[in-house]
């Protein structure tokens, strides 16, 4: 069996790099798929954690259950979000949109 130590290793590392994609992206998908990651690695987590400590499958499993709907839900309303700035800018680059207010020069449909 593998130990805890890997599957946490492997989480963080995961994590890490989820966080350095949402630190450092400019692109609003990049940034929505880095934070994907870190919530993979929080499901990892919750598996090895479950699996070392024996808790019954509907303890652990849901709350891993749980995480995945909100992760969806999360990239549904993201990528709205994403379609409807990227309507009124014409781009989705999070260094060039100041707020969400609509602009004055583009015209809508």
């Amino acid at each position: 069996m593998i130990p805890l130590e890997y599957y946490l290793g492997l989480s963080a590392i995961m994590f890490a790099s989820g966080l350095y994609g949402v630190l450092t992206q400019r692109n609003a998908v990049r940034i929505l798929i880095s934070v994907e990651v870190m919530l993979n690695a929080a499901n990892l987590s919750m598996i090895a954690f479950n699996g070392v400590f024996g808790l019954t499958e509907y303890e652990g499993w849901s709350f891993i259950l749980i995480i995945i709907a909100v992760a969806a839900v999360e990239a549904a309303v993201g990528l709205a979000i994403f379609l409807s700035v990227f309507r009124n800018y014409g781009e989705i680059d999070v260094g060039n949109i100041i707020s969400l207010k609509e602009p004055k020069d583009v015209e809508l449909i």
